[in-house]
């Protein structure tokens, strides 16, 4: 997932940083080490812009962000100022995604006062999606309960014949493949090793849109598996994303031993 999410990456792009991303904080490391060395980064964490990078961490994240901003910005002005006029490109991590690409960030279940999971929240999601023409979603684990034929609440917009075009998700990425929003729906393009488009439609909650020319993800190189691994995130950060429950607490713990925290 981190290698598809660098090759969407283009040199001199702006590339936003959300919070606790840092699967997607190794993709983009890696298309700046590989394909895009000129890329700017626009971080949530401190709201400044960067130019430098360090491998990915856990409990140390802020000095990087912070310590070597060339510049730090108020939320205001990060949200009227700078996304409006600068199309920074992020990849937004759903609990709910249609198949026209609305998203939910908000809570689970029938009722906004009584939730049955109350969720992180939208940040600046609702801003964002209502004019960006940048927006990448990534799903770490594909499910049903993800991919929903109707999302609970909208943080998110998607596609729509009222909005401009090319306005709503362009891309998603997951465990099991790669998907674009071809005529505003999402289509399925690529699939990752040991799945077909009848597996992932059933873990699907929705009809998917399939291109006529699906092929395999190509493979990582063994060059970027080496800067993956030894490089952005020789600590396995990024595993955090894919796992859930006690193995999620053991991975903690390990990555902070490790990591002298």
């Amino acid at each position: 997932m981190s290698v598809c999410i660098a090759r969407q990456i283009n040199d001199g792009d702006i590339l936003a940083q959300g919070i606790a991303t840092p699967l997607v904080m190794a993709g983009l490391l890696l298309g700046k080490l590989t394909r895009a060395p000129h890329v700017w980064f626009a971080s949530a964490i401190g709201q400044g812009v960067c130019r430098d990078w360090a491998p990915v961490g856990l409990c140390r994240v802020e000095d990087l962000w912070i310590g070597k901003a060339l510049a730090t910005l108020g939320f205001a002005m990060i949200a009227c100022e700078l996304l409006p006029r600068f199309h920074l490109k992020e990849f937004f991590r759903p609990a709910q995604v249609d198949a026209a690409g609305n998203f939910n960030n908000v809570f689970i279940g029938q009722s906004y006062d009584r939730p049955r999971l109350r969720l992180p929240g939208c940040g600046g999601i609702a801003d964002v999606t209502t004019f960006s023409t940048t927006v990448h979603l990534y799903v770490p684990r594909h499910s049903r309960a993800v991919f929903v034929e109707r999302l609970d609440f909208v943080s998110g917009l998607g596609h729509s014949p009222a909005r401009r075009a090319g306005q709503g998700p362009h891309y998603c990425v997951t465990d099991l493949g790669e998907f674009d929003f071809a005529h505003g729906r999402m289509r399925l393009i690529r699939t990752f090793p040991g799945q077909s488009p009848e597996s992932i439609q059933a873990k699907t909650g929705f009809e998917l849109d399939v291109a006529p020319n699906v092929s395999p993800t190509p493979p990582p190189s063994a060059e970027e598996v080496r800067l993956l691994r030894q490089v952005i995130d020789p600590l396995g950060v990024r595993r955090l994303e894919l796992s859930g429950g006690s193995a999620r607490k053991a991975l903690l713990q390990e990555i902070l031993v490790r990591e002298k925290a």
